[in-house]
């Protein structure tokens, strides 16, 4: 028989929405936020002509740069206010957190609760203005490289240029946060993943054309289709399951009563990074050679940077390696910073609780570390795979990059995790009206 809240959980649906007013509004935030984001795409940097840009991009859009623009939902190919995107955030949101696991006084701010949470946090901001300037200061000189692009390039354009890039990125790593706090799911996740979904009409309707030219067969698009649907359901099978580990608690007697003895279940996850380790990789691996892109080879004594950029194409074997050298790396980092075994071995300890044939304290902390890396090798392969073998099939059809396992991977995720985060409004939603009942029944 299924207890009260099994049968809470299951009616903590869609059709409850309508009485939660505080989830409501942090919709309505949320698709504002977005909608607020997506017109920031379209205002473009002031003195860039449209067309010649668009003719380097167009030329250039098949590498490393293709997928950054992506990702920025098609501010870079427009290089608007917010063509760099998230990324400087991300990236040094990356450095901080390796330099916490390196570099001992950060790592005691770390532990130093929610005072030291917020400091790292505004080390974090600095480091994203700084990164963020001198990306913005190499694409003003990238672009006064590039003939035809910039109408009068100079120091006033090249100061403008990295103030609205840095302004730009400044407003969606706040805006961000706002969502995270105020609205629903994560702030930043939600950006990229309105990028990626605000393009894929597009990307459609382009694909759907390359079959009607021929340039693609019919049973080709066909059979994308049916992969991109296979690896989306392969995506949400792998995100729901979950590992259990029986966890028992003793029982206790106090006078003639006994207490105690129940058993519970410690969920691991088999991909317990989720979509951070791509996210990361795709930063890391973006921000080297993105610059050089836009100068489409014209900036002297880069012809090495131009052959870096080709060996870094779609599908070719370095790119593959690096890419998933960085998800692996990432996968196992990110990990040891979620998950900690000797922590949750030390709590299951304090509260009586022990997992059957392991004895408490190290063994117990060995048992999960053992757990948790077996489950991190098989979350890091998942995630290659899903990452890695479109690419392969991609990068030999002009396929538009929205097709990919990146990118179908983040939005599904980022789904999954904002349709729980709604169904657990709901759900508390419906706690806070059985308890105002409760109160009602006392008092009469």
């Amino acid at each position: 028989m299924a207890s009260s809240a099994d049968r809470m959980a299951a009616g903590a649906g869609f059709g409850a929405l309508a009485k939660a007013d505080e989830l409501k509004k942090r919709l309505w935030f949320t698709v504002g936020a977005l909608i607020i984001y997506r017109l920031g795409t379209y205002l473009p940097l002031p003195g860039i002509d449209p067309g010649a840009l668009a003719d380097i991009f167009s030329q250039q859009s098949s590498g490393i740069l293709g997928m950054f623009d992506m990702f920025s939902g098609g501010a870079l190919s427009r290089m608007t206010i917010f063509a760099l995107n998230i990324m400087p955030y991300i990236t040094a949101s990356i450095i901080m957190q390796l330099m916490t696991a390196i570099v001992p006084s950060l790592e005691a701010l770390k532990k130093d609760g929610e005072a030291g949470r917020k400091m790292i946090n505004q080390y974090t901001r600095y480091l994203t203005v700084l990164l963020a300037t001198v990306q913005g200061y190499g694409i003003a000189v990238g672009l006064e490289s590039a003939s035809g692009v910039v109408d009068d390039p100079g120091l006033f354009f090249r100061v403008t240029t990295v103030v609205t890039l840095v302004g730009g990125t400044l407003f969606l790593m706040w805006l961000g946060e706002q969502i995270t706090s105020r609205g629903v799911g994560n702030g930043i996740s939600l950006i990229i993943f309105a990028g990626i979904v605000a393009n894929l009409p597009t990307a459609l309707a382009g694909t759907l054309e390359l079959g009607r030219t021929g340039a693609l067969s019919s049973l080709l698009i066909v059979l994308l289709f049916v992969m991109a649907a296979a690896v989306i359901a392969f995506i949400v099978f792998i995100e729901r399951s979950v590992r259990k580990i029986l966890v028992q608690y003793p029982k206790r007697q106090h006078g003639n009563k006994v207490f105690g003895g129940d058993q519970s279940f410690l969920p691991l996850k088999i991909n317990v990074p989720g979509v951070i380790p791509p996210i990361f990789a795709s930063s890391l691996l973006l921000m080297p050679v993105s610059i050089i892109n836009l100068t489409g080879g014209q900036a002297g004594g880069a012809d090495w940077l131009v052959a870096l950029n080709a060996m870094l194409g779609r599908g070719q074997p370095l790119y593959l390696l690096i890419y998933v050298s960085m998800i692996v790396f990432f996968a196992f980092f990110y990990t040891a910073i979620v998950f900690n075994p000797e922590d949750t071995a030390e709590n299951l300890r304090k509260y009586g609780g022990y997992i059957p044939g392991i004895r408490p304290g190290k063994s117990t902390a060995d048992y999960l570390d053992f757990v948790l890396t077996r489950l991190t090798v098989l979350g890091a392969a998942y995630l290659s795979a899903i990452c890695i073998l479109p690419e392969l099939l991609i990068s030999k059809y002009a396929v538009p990059f929205y097709f990919g396992g990146t990118s179908l991977l983040i939005v599904v995720t980022v789904t999954l995790d904002t349709v729980g985060q709604i169904q657990s409004h709901l759900l508390a939603h419906q706690y806070e009206g059985l308890v105002k009942k409760s109160r009602l029944k006392g008092r009469r």
